[in-house]
């Protein structure tokens, strides 16, 4: 055999060269890293949304509070959008609610969005937009998720 034919039928070269267990393992790397890319997304919005914007509305802080009064909604629609955001944190690290708790959080999303256009003149109209990308990107890759809370919630009716 001549070297050119034993290099090629080599073990290390024909992994090199794209063997099929090492195309699968290198899906299967990739696919793991990405479910922990999205898991540690997910994560760090659930504290966003929980001490960043939830918070602050939950301890009537004075910028939250002139907000919402500025709007019209007094204290009471300023606790609520709190505790909604808070639900929403604490969901979105439950893995059967958390593609419901993103698509919830997305259209408060969209609901902050028309506020801060209607009311604010836009001031900060592209944070809620923002937010919405990661939020629609959670909300679609964790679909499965809805099927597993329907059943869920058929179980229990």
């Amino acid at each position: 055999m001549s070297e050119t034919t034993a290099c090629a039928a080599s073990p290390a070269s024909s992994a090199s060269l794209g063997s099929p267990g090492s195309v699968v393992s290198q899906a299967t790397g990739r696919r793991r890293a990405a479910r922990i890319a999205l898991r540690g997304l997910q994560v760090l919005l659930a504290l966003f949304y929980g001490f960043a914007s939830a918070l602050p509305k939950l301890i009537a802080h004075p910028t939250a509070s002139e907000a919402f009064d500025e709007m019209g909604w007094g204290s009471a629609g300023m606790y609520a959008i709190g505790v909604l955001e808070l639900a929403g944190a604490v969901a979105l690290l439950v893995p059967v609610l958390q593609s419901v708790a993103a698509m919830a959080l997305g259209a408060l999303m969209v609901g902050a969005f028309v506020v801060q256009v209607a009311v604010f003149d836009g001031q900060n109209a592209a944070t809620p937009l923002i937010l919405l990308v990661p939020l629609a990107l959670i909300a679609w890759t964790r679909r499965g998720s809805n099927a597993d809370l329907l059943r869920l919630v058929r179980r229990g009716a």
